[in-house]
């Protein structure tokens, strides 16, 4: 299994994303300054692992004797589109607060101990998202993916990737496409890598193909992950996704979402209230530092679209599959034991 961070006794340690596929090479990060910086420069991405790496960069933070306030605001103001970095930091702040007027060494082991856990916790999630989702998967045709929901944005095994590997463990005779994801091409660089590590057949596509091959009757699924899910359904992804979803629609392909229950957000309506993340103009004006655009040409760069609930077939989680209508099926879902 690739492993994306992992608590160490140096600091935290994760795969540094920007520098795949050609050199595959893991970074320390030694104080929460640090693990923050890996988080708003995409060193580690996707929301379940920003989640993670902010829960190990609160603990890493209180461990060093910051103040924990400082910390926590420090981490929330990275990346704004992903909810599972303020769903961790908000589960670190209750056991902070649970613990108030302990002594400060135990007040540490057991912030530490609670980011070692959902790291654990999110591998658990993703295989049992698999589990869920590997029915969906038509036997014998192609899945296609936009971004990259794998391992690398996971703590491990990943949730749309999740939903493949656990398919081809069940025997299914499947191939993937997978979009480039332009412009930051997590497509290209990282779901390609994790699949020829684990050997499973693909195919780079750039993301203009999509419609071609939706249209062509192989494609049999898309499977994507997701950074926020609104209490309708409506899903942001990674930019590029809503066009992926209405030529899907268009040619009756399933569209699919898998996504841990952490990445709801039951307080938003609908997708018109997810902030979106504005990212550099460099990341569409340069190609690895190499200009490809006029200089001083005006750039828009949203890092992330909102797809409508219309078009999402079903969203697949760790507790079982919600289809339309989405109001209804996710708070089932988030129920525990029908409570």
């Amino acid at each position: 299994m690739i492993e994306t961070i992992r608590w160490t006794e140096d600091g935290v340690v994760m795969i540094d994303q920007t520098r795949l596929p050609r050199e595959e090479v893991y970074v320390t990060c030694r104080d929460y300054c640090q693990v923050a910086e890996a988080i708003r420069r995409m060193v580690i991405r996707g929301a379940p692992a920003i989640g993670v790496a902010a829960a190990m960069g609160v603990a890493l933070g209180v461990l060093h004797g910051a103040e924990f306030e400082t910390v926590c605001d420090t981490l929330a103001g990275t990346r704004p589109t992903a909810v599972n970095l303020f769903w961790a930091l908000e589960r670190m702040k209750r056991l902070h607060a649970s613990l108030r007027g302990r002594p400060i060494a135990e007040i540490r082991d057991r912030l530490v101990a609670e980011a070692l856990q959902m790291r654990l916790e999110d591998i658990a999630i993703n295989q049992a998202i698999g589990r869920h989702g590997a029915g969906l998967i038509p036997d014998g045709k192609t899945v296609l993916t936009h971004c990259n929901a794998g391992a690398l944005a996971t703590a491990g095994y990943g949730t749309a990737l999740g939903v493949i590997r656990a398919a081809v463990a069940a025997g299914k005779k499947i191939d993937v496409f997978a979009d480039e994801t332009r412009p930051f091409l997590q497509g290209a660089r990282l779901t390609l890598w994790e699949l020829q590590h684990d050997g499973i057949p693909a195919t780079l596509i750039t993301d203009s193909m999509a419609g071609h091959f939706l249209k062509s009757g192989r494609i049999g699924c898309v499977v994507v992950g997701a950074d926020r899910i609104a209490a309708n359904g409506d899903v942001a992804n990674k930019v590029g996704t809503y066009s992926v979803a209405v030529l899907a629609k268009e040619n009756n392909v399933p569209f699919y979402v898998a996504a841990p229950l952490s990445t709801l957000d039951l307080t938003l309506a609908s997708g018109d209230e997810i902030p979106i993340e504005q990212r550099s103009p460099d990341e569409v004006t340069h190609v690895f530092g190499v200009q490809v655009a006029p200089e001083g040409v005006a750039v828009e760069n949203p890092a992330f679209d909102v797809t409508p609930h219309r078009y999402v077939t079903a969203i697949i989680t760790e507790r079982g599959v919600a289809r339309p209508p989405y109001t209804e099926s996710l708070p089932r879902l988030t129920c525990v034991d029908g409570a």
